[in-house]
């Protein structure tokens, strides 16, 4: 299994040993958009590098949560389940959330 805590934490060191950006959320926000945008272009152009695009958008978040000190394991399990929970409905030809499945029962 993957520990993504220990990812972001040699994520991290790599920046610090790199001398790359660890202060400047902002900064890391927009790299990050940058490599979405590769990614993009990497799908469009069909070119061999879209897993290599994927790598980096991780790296990335991985470096901001270390940043942030946000435990992503923890948000992204949680966001799955959150997002497993939630009822959609076919209307008007649009897939719509009608429920986020958090209403208690009565």
């Amino acid at each position: 299994m993957v520990d993504l805590k220990e990812l972001s934490d040699i994520v991290y060191r790599n920046k610090l040993e790199k001398n790359f950006n660890v202060t400047d959320v902002g900064k890391e926000i927009c790299f990050l958009h940058g490599e979405v945008s590769e990614l993009w272009d990497a799908y469009i152009r069909k070119r061999g590098s879209v897993g290599d695009e994927m790598a980096d958008i991780m790296i990335y978040l991985l470096g901001l949560s270390k940043i942030l000190n946000v435990d992503l394991e923890k948000e992204l399990i949680q966001k799955i389940e959150k997002n497993h929970r939630r009822v959609y409905k076919m209307i008007d030809g649009v897939n719509t959330r009608i429920s986020d499945g958090e209403e208690k029962l009565p």
